[in-house]
């Protein structure tokens, strides 16, 4: 969510009752990072919105000060982290263990770390970190799926086995089908990037592509004049090296895609939901219309046992537990007529 993790998003996001996140370089500086955060927080108001912060470690021409970043959010009372990419240790530690100078307390408080991993053994590196939540990231996500090329169901499933805190899934989740398929998986809940931010072009599935393979950081973008010769230089006999691609990839081009609405301006992700994904609307409606097909998913899947229904069918999108009349539907399916309606379809 580079570029788009901004204020009006995050708090849109969390006024609906789902987890608003603010990505911190998109903020050219710690300084501006707590300026928007005292904006995401005066946008919620008094409501009970929540949002974090995303921290994302990934090799970059002016490496920035993560450790910064991460304290200008602690002091601003920012108390839910998203980390993720090389090497997250001293970042995750440094999130457990600061204290703020603006605390009246002499303990750290509990902050709540939520660490994205594309394979299971750094997923198991992230509980011994002693992170509280865990982002598997299948291949399909946009952005940087890793190195090894392993889709989501096969990842979940594996999940499911072998962690022992709660994960939630990330990558081609779009809508309630995809939450349900999800929770039968053993996951707590979805990421969902671009199904809830309006993209600058209708994009087609074949629109898209990977870069950066031959450099070990591989990134799925959208496939345009940019990413087409960034492809084309690494496939090159002799390859291509950071510096052959260095203007091409810059951020502040990709910057301007989101900014003036060229899609060729540089190069942007998009996962493999991109194409399907339907017109986001105003984002608290959108989460609702999720949550009740979510709900519709599960109800109407006959292999569903009751145990696992009762769980997932609690309440999670909304103050009263909804049923089957919330979203038109009868036992087995059958939508319910309304007033003056017919048996025909």
């Amino acid at each position: 969510m580079q570029w788009v993790g901004t204020p009006p998003l995050a708090a849109a996001v969390a006024l609906s009752g789902a987890l608003g996140m603010l990505t911190a370089l998109t903020q050219p500086n710690p300084e501006a990072l707590r300026m928007a955060i005292r904006e995401t927080m005066r946008l919620i108001g008094g409501h009970r919105g929540k949002f974090g912060v995303n921290l994302t470690l990934l090799p970059s021409i002016n490496p920035p000060d993560y450790a910064e970043y991460a304290r200008a959010a602690m002091d601003e009372g920012v108390d839910v982290f998203e980390t993720a990419g090389n090497k997250p240790g001293p970042l995750i530690k440094l999130i457990q263990t600061y204290q703020s100078p603006n605390g009246s307390v002499s303990t750290p408080p509990k902050r709540y770390i939520i660490h994205k991993c594309v394979t299971i053994r750094h997923a198991l590196s992230g509980e011994k970190m002693g992170v509280d939540c865990l982002s598997i990231d299948g291949f399909e996500c946009a952005g940087h799926p890793g190195e090894d090329d392993i889709g989501g169901l096969v990842l979940l499933a594996r999940a499911a086995k072998e962690l022992s805190i709660p994960y939630i899934a990330s990558g081609g989740f779009a809508d309630g089908r995809g939450l349900a398929s999800a929770l039968s998986l053993g996951a707590a809940g979805v990421n969902m990037g671009k199904s809830i931010y309006q993209l600058p072009y209708q994009a087609d599935v074949s629109l898209r592509h990977s870069l950066h393979v031959t450099l070990g950081n591989t990134a799925r973008v959208y496939k345009n004049a940019v990413s087409v010769e960034v492809v084309r230089l690494e496939r090159r006999p002799e390859g291509a090296k950071f510096e052959d691609l260095r203007e091409l990839v810059a951020g502040a081009r990709g910057r301007k895609v989101y900014e003036t609405g060229d899609v060729d301006a540089g190069v942007w992700s998009i996962g493999d939901n991109g194409a399907w994904t339907e017109e986001p609307a105003e984002f608290a409606h959108r989460h609702r219309i999720i949550c009740l097909r979510r709900r519709s998913s599960i109800i109407l899947a006959p292999a569903m046992s009751k145990a696992m229904e009762s769980f997932v069918l609690g309440g999670a999108c909304g103050e009263r537990d909804l049923d089957a009349d919330d979203y038109g539907l009868g036992v087995g399916g059958k939508k319910r007529k309304g007033p003056g309606e017919s048996d025909g379809l």
